[in-house]
């Protein structure tokens, strides 16, 4: 009988006991990076929509309150970013460049299905190490097209899509409202419904929504579309006069315990 060789195939789960001997010597274990967005993309009846959440955040802390997430590909496309922001902003831009370059050379516009072969190929070469989820769409000789791009290289085509970690919620919206054959103007509203509830119900998501709407020779950027978390003027007044609160008045040496006065606060 030949004797048994090891597979090389399968998964490998090295990782695993590393990790765990790091943990062992006293080491702090490797976490995932932990994002925040809502994006969202449909196709309606005469082409595609798009829209964002406009918060960036750097763990617990709100860095942007109005980020752009909706990045510009070439005329007829547009991709939408989750994940981390200098990933996502930056490999779209290089992706864009190679649109341009490759319009130029064919003297064609650039079709929504290549520049998904390009964002998918070079995610996939990083293995999921470059943090950027996104949200495809456009409108080419074929008509409109959506996809969704993972950070380890898959890829979806779909009529309606969300990402980021306000996508459950957005979700729920797209699942008892989408219809084939929506007018563009229940597409919008549509879109802004379904950002406005990762808003509301994910503390990644927030502040704005942005709508990108493509059509046949067409490209709308609606820049703050809604919103939905405008700062109000407060309903109550919290300014309390001097002498609200009372306080001990420290007791002086010499004098005994129980004789402390009461005084009331009468700084301004």
């Amino acid at each position: 009988m030949a004797p048994s060789m090891e597979s090389t195939t399968g998964f490998k789960f090295d990782n695993v006991r590393r990790n765990q001997l790091l943990g062992d010597k006293g080491y702090k274990v490797p976490t995932a990076t932990k994002t925040g967005t809502t994006i969202v993309g449909l196709i309606f009846r005469d082409g595609v929509i798009l829209g964002a959440d406009t918060r960036a955040t750097a763990g617990p802390i709100v860095a942007d309150k109005n980020c752009e997430k909706i990045h510009y590909l070439a005329p007829n496309m547009y991709c939408c970013g989750a994940g981390t922001a200098a990933d996502t902003e930056f490999t779209t831009n290089m992706i864009s460049s190679q649109l341009a370059l490759h319009s130029l050379s064919t003297g064609r516009e650039a079709r929504v299905v290549t520049a998904m072969t390009m964002l998918k190929q070079y995610l996939f070469k990083y293995q999921g190490h470059i943090g950027a989820a996104l949200v495809l769409g456009g409108y080419d000789v074929g008509g409109p097209h959506l996809f969704t791009i993972y950070p380890h290289g898959s890829t979806d085509k779909l009529p309606y899509v969300t990402m980021g970690s306000g996508s459950l919620a957005a979700m729920s919206v797209f699942e008892s409202r989408w219809r084939q054959g929506m007018s563009r103007e229940e597409g919008i509203e549509l879109v802004k419904d379904a950002i406005e509830a990762g808003i509301f119900n994910d503390m990644g998501s927030g502040s704005n929504v942005d709508v990108c709407v493509i059509t046949k020779g067409n490209t709308e950027y609606l820049r703050n579309y809604a919103r939905p978390n405008e700062r109000v003027e407060k309903e109550q007044s919290y300014k309390f006069p001097a002498g609200t609160t009372e306080f001990i008045v420290p007791r002086p040496a010499g004098v005994a315990a129980g004789e402390e006065s009461t005084a009331m606060d009468t700084s301004a």
